[in-house]
Formats: C-alpha cells, structure tokens, sequence
C-alpha cells in the first residue's frame, strides 16, 4: 500500500494542497522565477508531511510539465511519496503511457488520472479517464491511481461510477465544494455507504482571496460558485481564512474528512495553510 493510500485509509482528517505548475510559454527568466516560488512551497509542505497535488493543463491553460520539473529540482530530501502529479487524458497516448513509466521510474508512488476538459485544448486521447487508468494499472500494477467524482452532479450516477468494476481506482478526488454545498456532500457520501463504495476520497475546497464579482464569475465558468454566499460573508467581515475554516468544519461534520485545498498561491502557501487550520484548531 502507497503512503497516499495508507494515510487516506487511516482515521482521522487529512488536508493536502493543491499546486499549479507556470504557464507554459513564458520567458526563461519568468519560468525559472516562477518555478523557484512553487519549489519553496512543495518543498515546505512535502517536508512537513503534506500531500501536493500537481496540476496538469488546469482548466485547460497550457502549464508546464508538472514531473519533469519535481524529478529535476524538488531536491532528494524530499520524499516524493508525498508528490503526486495529475495526468490528464489530453495528450497523445504514447505520452501517457511513457508519463507512468517515467513517475515509476524516478520513484512516484501515485497519480492522479483524470480526463481533463474536453470543451477547450486538444482532444482526449481517450473518451473516458477510466480506460487510462486501465491501461496505466496493466502496465505499471505498483503505482496508486486517482479517478475522479464530482458531488454537484446526479449522486447515484456518480457513485455508479466508483463502484465500477472498471473504475481502476485506488482514490479519488472531487470537484470542489463548500460549507454551501454541504447538502450535496452529504447524499454523495450516504450514496457511497448504501452502495458500499470504500474507495477513499479527497474532497476539493478552494481559498476565496475575495467576492470580486468578476473573479467569481470567471471561476463559475469552471465549478459551482456560491457567489451570493461568499460576498455575504465577506462584507461581513470574514477573512479568506475563516470562510475556508468554514468549509472544512462543515465538511468534517458530515463525514468528507479529507480535503485538498486548491488557490493558496504559489509564495508562502505554507503559512496560508497554517492560518486556515488555526481557524479550525487543527
């Protein structure tokens, strides 16, 4: 059993993070500064035993190749059991496929395999993210694989999904929720338990730095945002911290007790972390 795996079957909370490697096409000097923020955050949490989630073409932007950069610069005190890259089905299946045989090769216990948007970018080289996970697992039967589930959509379907004999899945993550979709949790976690779905998950919660209109509007084009709800609670006076701190009580106290947090940034996410954990005295 992969560390991954063995800490999301152990009892109790987990909170890992959710990176975003640079645009692809930026200057050498802009690359490399950017990659220097994000190797000082991976390397802070790696290192103090937090799981990173690496993106791959989030939302369909084109980013630089997440395990090429993890491989060369994160440093070999860092155990890269606690690094674990998305794979997208949006690229040539001889990619994907050498992908999984570089992560085993350097030494990654786990990936994320999810089909990717297949309203923007490139063509899936695939229809469905599970006859990836398929192919990967025949190939390499080692490494831990992550499918994907998302709460905002018709549960018993979802549900369906990871109870597949075909899912070829050891974990999954989720499409982002909140302390204002909490209901939709809530049937997506008693839909697993009636259908004895025991895949243990990772629930998304994303880092609000504000209720711009705009900004919100533009991140509703991508999942359910609460817009009216979190300007409410900014007015009020709620810091970025305490609305998350939020998010993960309520989560926790309908049973979603592992979360991945997405949007902390790319410079001081650790100490980001710390202050929303503060709010919730983990």
């Amino acid at each position: 059993m992969t560390a991954l795996v063995e800490r999301l079957r152990r009892p109790g909370s987990m909170v890992s993070v959710e990176l975003r490697p640079p645009q692809s096409g930026l200057s050498a000097t802009d690359g490399m500064d950017a990659w220097i923020d994000r190797n000082h955050s991976i390397r802070n949490l790696a290192l103090k035993d937090t799981f990173v989630f690496l993106t791959d073409d989030a939302v369909g932007s084109r980013e630089e190749e997440n395990l090429g950069h993890l491989a060369a610069n994160v440093g070999s005190d860092v155990p890269l059991s606690r690094l674990v890259p998305f794979l997208t089905c949006k690229h040539p299946i001889e990619y994907c496929l050498m992908y999984a045989d570089r992560a085993q090769s350097l030494g990654f216990e786990a990936l994320t395999v999810v089909g990717g948007d297949s309203s923007v970018g490139p063509p899936r080289c695939v229809p469905h993210a599970y006859e990836l996970r398929q192919r990967l697992r025949e190939r390499h039967p080692g490494l831990s694989l992550g499918g994907w589930a998302n709460p905002h959509r018709d549960v018993e379907r979802q549900v369906g999904y990871l109870g597949a004999d075909d899912f070829s899945a050891d974990f999954y993550l989720t499409q982002i929720v909140s302390h204002h979709s909490v209901d939709r949790v809530s049937a997506f976690l008693e839909q697993s338990d009636r259908r004895g779905v025991d895949i243990p998950g990772v629930f998304g919660v994303f880092y609000y730095w504000s209720a711009h209109p705009g900004t919100l509007k533009r991140l509703g084009e991508f999942f359910p945002v609460p817009a009216a709800e979190l300007s409410r609670e900014f007015e009020s006076g709620a810091t970025p911290e305490e609305v998350l701190g939020r998010t993960l009580e309520s989560l926790r106290a309908a049973g979603a007790e592992r979360v991945y947090i997405s949007n902390l940034g790319h410079r001081q996410v650790h100490d980001r972390l710390a202050g929303v954990l503060g709010c919730v005295g983990a």
